[in-house]
């Protein structure tokens, strides 16, 4: 029995041995990064100023692959599904930790499936609105004609999306009447507000400061719980009497399948806040409206369960439904 245990336990400290060894040489490929999403919107900018950074750091090339489709469900499936050898990371988003309270049920567990790396940064959503509305504040909106008489309407990426969910939270806070035009990306749905087709909608930062510089909509909010920097004269929908407890901002972030080396999950993550620290990266960062936010592995984790938490309250209280 003794000679047996001193077996396995030789065997364990081999296979320990070999992972050391193995984290230690890392990278020895490329690296696929799977973006859920397609090329060109905010998510795909954010993981392409990453990836070159990383592959800089780590002297591998960093490849992305677009995998868009399903309110990500598609580009997470493949990840969860990725050997857990560090060569498949993957973008995750708000969008995560919603899909369990809209979808009864996912390919894989949306806790259990990934190994959290790194949150990436925070990610402020406007509140624009077409000029023929007249208004200038939420306050403005709330008190408008076509509002009190529920002739409202506004524009999301499609039910179960961040932009949907949180707009439905401030109806459901202000108690506006609004209904829902969905569409099947951004620059449709932005280009509609422009044309004054829809009234209003909650975008990213990104999409809406050039429109809002080229005096096409109205900016009237910010759904953070302060002013961003990146256009501090646009309040946050905070600051609406009646409205201190909004506080909506997205996220993306990166994740490994569960079971990777927790030596190459920490070389990522660290490589990763690396370059989230740099001068450019910052830069290009706040010109998109975004805010760098790296964490622990843990911290990303922890932060992911109390979304879903936060998340599932609000579609309670919403009543918002999945596609």
């Amino acid at each position: 029995m003794n000679r047996f245990f001193a077996r396995c336990m030789a065997a364990l400290a081999g296979a320990l041995l070999a992972c050391a060894a193995a984290a230690q040489s890392y990278p020895t490929k490329p690296i696929r990064f799977i973006v859920p999403y397609p090329p060109g919107g905010g998510t795909d900018i954010v993981a392409r100023l990453i990836a070159p950074k990383l592959a800089q750091s780590l002297g591998q090339s960093v490849v992305v692959d677009n995998r868009p489709g399903a309110s990500t469900i598609i580009g997470s499936d493949l990840l969860a599904k990725a050997p857990a050898d560090g060569y498949t990371i993957g973008l995750i988003t708000d969008s995560h930790s919603m899909n369990p309270s809209f979808f009864k049920t996912l390919p894989y567990d949306s806790q259990k499936d990934f190994q959290p790396i790194t949150r990436l940064v925070f990610v402020p959503l406007m509140l624009i609105a077409h000029p023929s509305l007249n208004v200038k504040s939420i306050q403005e909106l709330l008190a408008s004609p076509k509002a009190r008489e529920g002739r409202i309407n506004y524009a999301s990426i499609g039910n179960g999306t961040p932009h949907y969910v949180a707009m439905e939270w401030l109806k459901s806070l202000a108690k506006l009447e609004a209904t829902h035009v969905p569409y099947k990306g951004v620059a449709p749905a932005v280009t509609d507000v422009v044309g004054g087709q829809v009234d209003m909608m909650f975008t990213g930062m990104s999409s809406a400061l050039p429109q809002v510089k080229a005096g096409k909509v109205v900016a009237l909010g910010v759904s953070s719980a302060q002013r961003q920097p990146a256009a501090p004269d646009v309040p946050a929908v905070a600051e609406t009497p009646g409205l201190s407890s909004f506080d909506f901002m997205t996220w993306y972030g990166v994740a490994a399948p569960a079971g990777t080396p927790p030596e190459i999950v920490a070389r990522l993550n660290a490589e990763i806040a690396k370059a989230l620290g740099e001068a450019d990266v910052k830069e290009k960062l706040t010109g998109l409206g975004v805010v760098g936010a790296p964490t622990t592995p843990a911290e990303f984790a922890a932060f992911m369960t109390s979304e879903a938490r936060k998340v599932g309250e609000i579609i309670k209280i919403t009543g918002a439904k999945g596609e």
